[in-house]
């Protein structure tokens, strides 16, 4: 019997000797399966060892969301006598994140009796309120609705959706599923290490199955926690690299995508120092800042969020975001509602258990960073079902509206994170402008002005396909001026009145180049005649906005005929059906040394651009419709180029016109 015991207890210093080890290099999960063999191998008598162990083991379970694990050996460690100062605070976070509020209460002030800092006291004092306030704030509800997407989800943890593509249409995500790569478990949290997953729905609008990103952006180490820059071109994500005899700090890294490819992911440094751990970035909507969260020296508490500005020669400063945002406790996973408002998970805050979601709207969220004095905005609570007494973090939304995605590890046992997705019904009232060619394509690099007389003044950068979007007031008069270098601008006007349902309005920015013939569609004439057809003053009302929109361009105003006819009849034709333009826009007050009537006749035939070429397919880019080329096609395709060549346009001449003094 004797050596029984012997035999056991030497067992039980090496699995402590092992636990140590994992524990310093932070393996919480390959810690507390040493100690808690340890602790099955501490005799029942030996009270002070056992209590010892169990304690080292509730810190480990803590850390790796076994919740209910946690609590038991916390209970334990109090039994056998055996708690530090921050024993029955910690046990109460537990029982807060298990749902046993009363008890949480309970132990919530026992730790207000001996907490000996500063920082502790607060988290005690806001945990008891949390405790108080948690079962009325789950009674009340909200009007969210959370419902639990298990096509995403598997038997690991699935967790920080990141909407992306255009449409929204790609979902991006961290998983510890077994098709993640490499072979060895993490000794963290005894799952593989995560990678970044995918799902992309179909023409139909369905999601397909997830897949794992299957280049050089994925290793056998940590990656996850991603975003994207508003041109989606650039991926930030949080990488951790593994040491097994050092602990291990996570990084946020960059990928750039080539074609739909993203490739390997470099570090991204905004300090020196590399003894903290930085994770969870999120790109600010117009791309001026990069927030994320650390535990490096000068922040709050454990985790605080912080930014760094994102310039085109690299990132400035980090700076801390400050109170009201970070507390005693950790703020993490801050993400950004395309309407500015900052999203972010803390349990240093009033909440219902474990991390809890907040926001701060967009317009508080100017001050931070403020050195003159302290922001006074309030943070705000969604409330239950959006919250539980689980983890609940990693927003993502669907566009302006309130829904989206966002993870959770409520209601599971083994702490796994799951993707739910969410839906309040809030009324937004939305702008979506397209910005193109006006006889062409998207103009990505074009700028949108946006001013209301609500104070608004806003410049709105376009997506790869020439769209943006953006948040409207009601009972707000709206100006927008589409710009883009080699372009003339364009304006629109939209009054916004009060609506009781969500509701969206298109408005199109079809821009003149400056550098090619730009088509005036719907010009009609009598038949061989110069005189303007009714139906043309829509059109020719159009150039005149243009043209008052562009006060200092002057144009050449050219009419052109088919083929068919001589070329001196043509051009006589040509000439005044453009002069009849021309007078037109001079009776509308447009300047008539700003214009200049030509007409071609039949002298220069349409050259095909290759947006046309789409329409008819028959034709390719860079054709001249010459006669010859015409006379080569069958009857129907040779009068639709009869009828192309038909056409008024217009070309700049100038854009200076006014700016000098005429001599």
């Amino acid at each position: 019997m004797l050596c029984a015991l012997l035999l056991m207890s030497c067992g039980a210093e090496v699995a402590m000797k092992k636990g140590d080890r994992f524990y310093a290099v932070g393996e919480y999960f390959d810690a507390a399966t040493q100690y808690k063999k340890a602790y099955s191998q501490t005799p029942a008598s030996e009270r002070t060892l056992r209590g010892q162990r169990a304690l080292k083991m509730a810190e480990c379970y803590r850390r790796i969301n076994y919740t209910q694990k946690a609590i038991a050996a916390y209970n334990n460690a109090i039994r056998y006598k055996q708690t530090d100062s921050l024993t029955y605070l910690h046990l109460a976070q537990q029982l807060m994140k298990d749902g046993s509020y009363k008890a949480a209460e309970k132990n919530f002030q026992t730790a207000l009796d001996s907490m000996t800092t500063a920082n502790a006291l607060a988290l005690a004092k806001t945990g008891l309120k949390s405790a108080q306030q948690a079962p009325q704030w789950k009674k009340d509800g909200s009007a969210y609705t959370v419902k639990r997407e298990n096509f995403f989800n598997s038997r690991r943890a699935d967790y920080s959706p990141m909407l992306a593509g255009e449409e929204n249409n790609q979902l991006f995500f961290t998983s510890t599923r077994n098709q993640a790569k490499g072979d060895e478990l993490s000794g963290i949290t005894g799952t593989k290490n995560a990678d970044i997953f995918y799902s992309q729905k179909d023409d139909k609008g369905k999601w397909q199955r997830p897949e794992v990103i299957d280049t050089e952006l994925n290793s056998n180490d940590d990656e996850g926690a991603c975003c994207f820059s508003p041109d989606g071109r650039t991926m930030y994500l949080t990488q951790c690299k593994s040491d097994p005899s050092y602990p291990r700090y996570a990084t946020i890294a960059t990928s750039q995508r080539s074609d739909a490819a993203w490739g390997k992911s470099s570090e991204l440094k905004m300090t020196r120092d590399t003894l903290s751990a930085y994770a969870h970035p999120a790109v600010s909507p117009d791309g001026q800042w990069l927030y994320f969260s650390s535990n490096m020296p000068g922040g709050m508490g454990g985790y605080d969020i912080w930014r760094v500005r994102l310039t085109s020669s690299g990132v400035g400063g980090v700076e801390n975001v400050g109170a009201p945002i970070n507390t005693s406790g950790n703020e993490m996973f801050p993400t950004f509602r395309p309407n500015g408002d900052l999203y972010f998970s803390s349990d240093g805050h009033e909440g219902m258990g474990g991390l809890d979601i907040y926001f701060v709207e967009s317009e508080d969220l100017k001050v931070v960073g403020s050195d003159n004095q302290r922001p006074t905005f309030n943070i705000q609570h969604p409330g239950y079902p959006l919250n539980s007494q689980g983890d609940d973090f990693g927003m993502t939304f669907e566009g302006m509206l309130n829904k989206g995605f966002f993870s959770s590890n409520r209601g599971d046992g083994k702490g796994w994170d799951h993707i739910y997705s969410f839906y309040n019904p809030e009324i937004v009232q939305t702008v979506k402008g397209w910005v193109y060619e006006q006889d062409g394509y998207e103009l990505p690099q074009a700028l949108v002005y946006m001013v209301g007389n609500d104070g608004t003044n806003m410049k709105l950068s376009v997506k790869g396909d020439g769209s943006f979007t953006q948040v409207i007031k009601p009972g707000v008069d709206y100006l927008f001026l589409g710009t883009c270098k080699g372009f003339l601008n364009h304006q629109e006007q939209l009054r916004v009145e009060p609506v009781t349902e969500s509701q969206e309005y298109v408005l199109q920015f079809p821009l003149a180049s400056i550098t090619a013939p730009v088509l005036i569609e719907n010009i009609f004439y009598d038949f061989d005649k110069a005189t303007l057809r009714p139906e043309s003053t829509a059109a020719l009302d159009k150039l005149v906005a243009l043209l008052n929109e562009n006060p200092n361009v002057t144009i050449e105003l050219s009419a052109h005929c088919d083929y068919k006819g001589s070329a001196e009849y043509n051009k006589r034709l040509a000439q005044r059906r453009a002069e009849s333009v021309v007078e037109y826009l001079t009776a509308h007050g447009i300047a008539s040394d700003r214009l200049k009537p030509v007409g071609y006749g039949k002298e220069k035939p349409k050259t095909i651009r290759k947006k046309l070429t789409e329409k008819y397919p028959f034709l390719k880019e860079n054709d001249v419709l010459t006669e010859e080329l015409i006379k080569t096609l069958d009857e129907e395709q040779q009068e639709i180029c009869n009828q192309l060549n038909r056409r008024t346009e217009f070309i700049v001449l100038r854009t200076t016109y006014g700016l000098f003094p005429k001599k």
